[in-house]
């Protein structure tokens, strides 16, 4: 068929609207399909509300959400601005990511096997690997704060004055603390040889103990404190005026940053969903809500650090470190590791998983992805990645929120307003067939995600007087004044460019539907 042909029009959709491959559609001969990357059978998406709740509450409670606030205000925000900041981002954020997850429980397919009907059945693997290395960062930040909390446990539990305690250092941190790194790091590549199902039975009986923990937290550090005061009396460096709004729009760009990931390959989740509702009840109750909840708690549980030790303690696990109860310590540490396990696994190694296995679907399985994700990520060193506020929220969320809201644009464009959420199911694993374009890349996709992607973060910048590794006036000074509203400008960009480009196209006969498309290849 022509190679910039648009897909057919097909036959009614089934009753629930959802689709599944035809007893005739045999894509086993196809290079571009193995067993984790064909759609789920109708059968088997089986996801409610409460396990995309659970999927969410289990993802949003982990030590870089509980810190996100203690980034804010070090930035000169009061603890309202902050979590003002913090909820409105994961609303926003909330949008894309029901509208990308709506292919997963109509089509059952995962992220990098949407992308090939906006990038081309080739060319899916440009904005599959750009997510699949993002991935593998945070799967490092991740790993290190697990790892982190395993040392303070031991610690406390062997006592002050102990060989554990007081071991040498290396590379700037006590070598027992890289010892946990490497033992969290196994437990994790453990559990995700599991595959999906033990990633929902995780996230499933985690989500009401890791808020339970969190709770506990909270009553204990209420309790020592006699009421919270200090830092909920401390008035904003910034106040409302134009030192706040140079300040919020760049950090609300850096909060949806930190879930612009899931907001790409959010279907690798939704494809297991027992249908539309679930998926978007599931989404708002769970993602939005737990956010904003959960800042808050951590600013209330700093607030009382700060009356009971003089200063504030944002991290939770050198909080939990200085309970007098070894058991309480043991608990705390035990919701900390349970967070970061959940968040981890389910954020951070499903989807690279699925990305890599799409790169050579014949040699790379699920698990042999998600084996390469955890090396991977231990070698980004990523505890140079939080170590700075300023790198982290601006440089780190910023800059990749960017390129990610590029690709959003791309994937919502095409499946909304140019294919009108109808797929060529069986398409999207052929040669030669609706997704085929030219030598398996779609141009007018890497077009319009590059033309997004240069805005949103051609302008990047270091403040004056703050770290980083932008130069002041900006990598392009003359877009500088978009890169504080990054994950916008590439989303909008991306998007509208993309519809342009295809409307060209939209209306081209083609010669093949499903049934006639060209054999596997």
């Amino acid at each position: 068929m022509a190679a910039d042909a648009a897909p057919p029009s097909y036959p009614p959709e089934p009753a629930d609207g959802r689709v599944e491959l035809a007893p005739a559609d045999d894509l086993a001969g196809s290079r571009y399909a193995n067993g984790d990357l064909l759609p789920v059978p109708a059968a088997q998406r089986t996801w409610t509300t409460y396990n995309f709740a659970a999927l969410w509450v289990g993802m949003a409670v982990n030590v870089p959400t509980w810190t996100l606030a203690a980034g804010l205000i070090a930035l000169g925000m009061d603890w309202k601005q902050a979590v003002l900041t913090i909820a409105l981002a994961n609303v926003i954020v909330l949008l894309p990511m029901l509208l990308t997850g709506h292919a997963g429980p109509k089509y059952g397919i995962p992220f990098p096997v949407l992308a090939r009907s906006s990038f081309g059945v080739v060319g899916a693997n440009l904005p599959a690997l750009l997510r699949g290395v993002v991935a593998c960062a945070w799967f490092g930040i991740q790993t290190w704060i697990g790892g982190q909390a395993i040392y303070f446990l031991a610690g406390k539990i062997i006592g002050a004055g102990s060989w554990w305690v007081e071991a040498g250092s290396w590379g700037g941190y006590p070598w027992p603390q890289w010892l946990c790194f490497v033992l969290f790091w196994l437990i994790e590549v453990g559990i995700i040889l599991f595959g999906m199902e033990g990633v929902k039975k995780l996230e499933n009986w985690a989500a009401p103990l890791m808020l339970a923990g969190a709770a506990a937290l909270l009553i204990w550090i209420a309790d020592q404190a006699g009421g919270f005061g200090p830092l909920l009396d401390e008035p904003s460096q910034l106040g409302w005026g134009a030192e706040f709004w140079k300040v919020f729009f760049p950090a609300l760009m850096g909060m949806i940053g930190f879930w612009s990931t899931l907001s790409l390959n959010i279907p690798d989740f939704t494809r297991f969903g027992a249908g539309q509702r679930a998926q978007i009840w599931g989404q708002s109750l769970g993602l939005p809500t737990t956010m904003a909840a959960f800042a808050l708690m951590s600013v209330l549980v700093t607030s009382g650090s700060q009356a009971v030790y003089g200063k504030p303690i944002w991290e939770p696990a050198e909080l939990a470190a200085r309970m007098d109860s070894k058991l309480g310590v043991a608990f705390a540490l035990f919701v900390i590791l349970l967070a970061t396990l959940t968040t981890n696994v389910a954020a951070n190694l499903v989807s690279p998983a699925y990305d890599l296995s799409n790169l050579a679907p014949k040699a790379i399985s699920f698990r042999t992805g998600s084996l390469i994700a955890c090396a991977a990520g231990m070698l980004m060193f990523p505890w140079e990645l939080i170590a700075n506020p300023d790198i982290y929220i601006f440089v780190w969320l910023g800059t990749y929120g960017g390129l990610l809201g590029a690709v959003a644009g791309v994937l919502i464009a095409d499946y909304w307003l140019v294919r009108r959420t109808v797929l060529d199911l069986p398409g999207l694993y052929r040669r030669d067939g609706a997704y085929w374009y030219t030598s398996g890349w779609n141009w007018r996709g890497v077009v319009a995600f590059g033309a997004g992607a240069l805005l949103a973060v051609g302008g990047s910048h270091t403040d004056a007087g703050a770290s980083g590794p932008y130069p002041e006036d900006g990598l392009i000074p003359f877009l500088k004044p978009l890169a504080d509203y990054g994950w916008a400008v590439g989303l909008g960009t991306s998007l509208v460019l993309y519809a342009l480009l295809m409307s060209g196209v939209r209306g081209k006969a083609v010669t093949a539907g499903p049934a006639g498309a060209a054999a596997p290849r």
